[in-house]
C-alpha cells in the first residue's frame, strides 16, 4: 500500500494499510521503548475516494485518543482530502488546457510566400491558469498570407477550448478568401454563439435583446487579422479590440500602426474597418498579445513604449530579434500568456511575375497559351509547359464564355507556380459532373485533375480563377494531361 506521492509503503496486514483499504480510522499499537503512546491512522477521503492517510500521535504521558478525538481527526482529514483533491483536479485541468492550447498553435516557424516569419509562445507560470492566446499563419491563393493573433478573455480550459474554436473558424473563413473585415464580422457572430446554448443561430435571434447582467457565459476575444500580398507588398488590416501592430521600416524607428481598434469579438453590433498599408522591402511587422507589454508592475503605455524601443535593430535575423525582445521586456512575470508573431517583408521579385491583359475576343485563348509557354520557358520550367498551356486555355475560355470585361492573365513563381485569370464577372465558377452525352462541362474537372489546387475568389471588380502547380523538383503526384483527358470521356 502506498501513501501519497512520496511512495511510503505499509505492510499489508498493518493498521495503516487496513485504514486505507476500509476507509476507516484505525488505532496503531505503540512500539516498546518508543516515545509515542497512542497513534491514530485516519484515511483522507474525498468524493468516496481515498487520497491519502493522516497520522495523529501522542507522546507518553498524554491521554490516549478517545472517540471525540477520533471524530475531530476524521473531520480534519476530510477537509484536507477535499483540498488535496481540488488541487489535483486543478493541476489536471491546467495540464489539459496547456496541452490543448499548444496543440492548436502552428508547429515551429511557419513558411509563407514573401515573408520571413518567426514566432514565440510563452505560457504563464504554474500558478497561473492557461489563457486563450493564439497566433496563426495561413497561406492564401495568389501567394498571399493571412497573419492572425488573438486573445480569448478568461483563463483555464474554457478559454483554451474557445480559443481552439475561434482559431478553427478563422482558418475556415480564411480559406473562403473573405476580406479581413468580413472575417472578423463572421468571427463576432461565432464568438456570440459560443456562450449561447443554441449556438450561432440562437445568438443571432437574441442579438437585439438586452443582455443579462450575468456575463459568466459570454465569450469575448480580441483579434487582429492581416492579409499580405507578396506581389504588391500591400497588407490589409482589420482589428477587433486588439493591440495595434508594430511596423519597423528599414532605417526608421519602430511605430505603432494606426489601425481602428474596433470592438472585441462577442460584443456585436459594430462593423469592423480595414486599413491597407504598403510595406517596403525589408520592413518588419510585429503582432503580439497583451501579456508581452502589460503587467502589474507597469501600465500598458509603458509596456508598449518598451516594446517599440526594443525593436532597435530589425536587420538582424528574426530569431535573434524575437530573443532580444523577450530578454529586454519583463516576460517572466507569469501573469498572462505571451504570443509574438514577427514577419519580415520579402516581396515577390518583378522577374517572378508575368502579367498580361487580353481583349475579349476568341483569339485571346491562343495568345494566353503563347504568353504562358514563353514565360515558363524563360523560368526554365519546360516540364510544366504542356499542363500549364492546357489549363490556361480552359480558364481563359471560361472567362470568355461566362465572364465579363477584359481578361487578365497572371503567372506567379515562388515555391509553386500559380496561374490566375481575372475578369469582371461576379458569377463564381462551379464544378459539375458532366454526363457521357454532354459536349461541355469538363473544363473544371480537367483543372482539378491536373493541378495541385484550384479555386476562385472575389475581387473588388469581379473574380479571379486560379490553379497551382508544384515545381518539377521531384515526384509531383499530378496526372498526365493525356491520361486526364481520356479519363473524362
Amino acid at each position: 500500500v502506498v501513501d501519497g506521492a512520496d511512495g511510503h509503503h505499509y505492510p499489508f496486514n498493518s493498521p495503516c494499510a487496513d485504514a486505507l483499504r476500509t476507509a476507516r480510522p484505525q488505532h496503531v499499537p505503540a512500539t516498546d521503548g518508543g516515545l509515542v503512546q497512542s497513534t491514530l491512522a485516519v484515511p483522507m477521503v474525498a468524493h468516496d475516494t481515498v487520497v491519502g492517510l493522516a497520522q495523529f500521535a501522542r507522546t507518553k504521558g498524554s491521554e490516549p485518543f478517545g472517540d471525540r478525538d477520533r471524530d475531530l481527526a476524521v473531520e480534519l482529514a476530510a477537509r484536507a482530502a477535499v483540498c488535496i483533491d481540488n488541487a489535483r483536479l486543478y493541476r489536471r485541468e491546467h495540464e489539459r488546457a496547456l496541452i490543448l492550447q499548444r496543440s492548436l498553435l502552428p508547429p515551429g516557424d511557419p513558411e509563407a510566400s514573401g515573408l520571413d516569419i518567426a514566432c514565440r509562445y510563452l505560457p504563464g507560470n504554474a500558478a497561473t491558469e492557461v489563457g486563450g492566446d493564439w497566433f496563426d499563419v495561413i497561406e492564401l491563393p495568389g501567394h498571399r498570407t493571412a497573419l492572425v493573433v488573438g486573445d480569448v478573455m478568461g483563463r483555464g480550459l474554457r478559454a483554451a477550448v474557445a480559443m481552439g474554436e475561434l482559431r478553427t473558424a478563422v482558418r475556415t473563413l480564411a480559406l473562403l478568401d473573405l476580406e479581413p473585415a468580413e472575417v472578423l464580422s463572421a468571427l463576432d457572430e461565432i464568438a456570440r454563439g459560443l456562450g449561447t446554448p443554441g449556438g450561432v443561430q440562437q445568438a443571432t435571434r437574441t442579438a437585439r435583446q438586452p443582455r443579462d447582467a450575468d456575463l459568466s457565459e459570454v465569450y469575448l476575444a480580441t483579434c487582429v487579422y492581416a492579409v499580405y500580398d507578396s506581389v504588391t507588398r500591400r497588407c490589409t488590416f482589420a482589428n477587433a479590440g486588439h493591440l495595434p501592430p508594430v511596423l519597423v521600416e528599414p532605417g526608421e524607428d519602430a511605430l505603432m500602426l494606426d489601425v481602428p481598434p474596433g470592438m472585441p469579438l462577442g460584443v456585436g453590433g459594430e462593423p469592423f474597418e480595414e486599413v491597407e498599408v504598403e510595406l517596403p522591402e525589408g520592413a518588419l511587422l510585429a503582432l503580439y498579445t497583451d501579456g508581452l507589454v502589460e503587467s502589474r508592475d507597469h501600465p500598458l503605455d509603458e509596456g508598449l513604449q518598451a516594446f517599440v524601443g526594443a525593436l532597435t535593430d530589425p536587420s538582424q535575423p528574426l530569431e535573434d530579434v524575437c530573443d532580444h525582445v523577450l530578454s529586454t521586456l519583463d516576460t517572466h512575470h507569469g501573469e498572462d500568456d505571451i504570443a509574438l508573431l514577427m514577419a519580415r517583408v520579402q516581396g515577390l521579385p518583378a522577374e517572378s511575375v508575368g502579367d498580361w491583359t487580353l481583349p475579349r475576343e476568341p483569339r485571346s485563348v491562343g495568345r494566353a497559351r503563347e504568353y504562358a509557354r514563353g514565360q515558363l520557358l524563360t523560368w526554365d520550367l519546360e516540364p510544366l509547359v504542356d499542363t500549364a498551356e492546357l489549363l490556361v486555355s480552359e480558364l481563359v475560355t471560361n472567362a470568355l464564355r461566362y465572364g465579363e470585361g477584359e481578361i487578365r492573365l497572371r503567372l506567379l513563381l515562388d515555391r509553386t507556380l500559380v496561374c490566375e485569370v481575372w475578369d469582371s464577372g461576379l458569377v463564381q465558377p462551379r464544378r459539375r459532373r458532366a454526363r457521357d452525352t454532354d459536349e461541355g462541362g469538363r473544363g473544371l474537372q480537367l483543372v482539378g485533375l491536373l493541378s495541385a489546387a484550384w479555386g476562385s475568389r472575389r475581387t473588388p471588380r469581379g473574380k479571379t480563377v486560379w490553379f497551382e502547380l508544384p515545381l518539377p523538383d521531384g515526384e509531383t503526384g499530378l496526372t498526365d494531361p493525356a491520361e486526364a483527358l481520356l479519363s473524362l470521356f
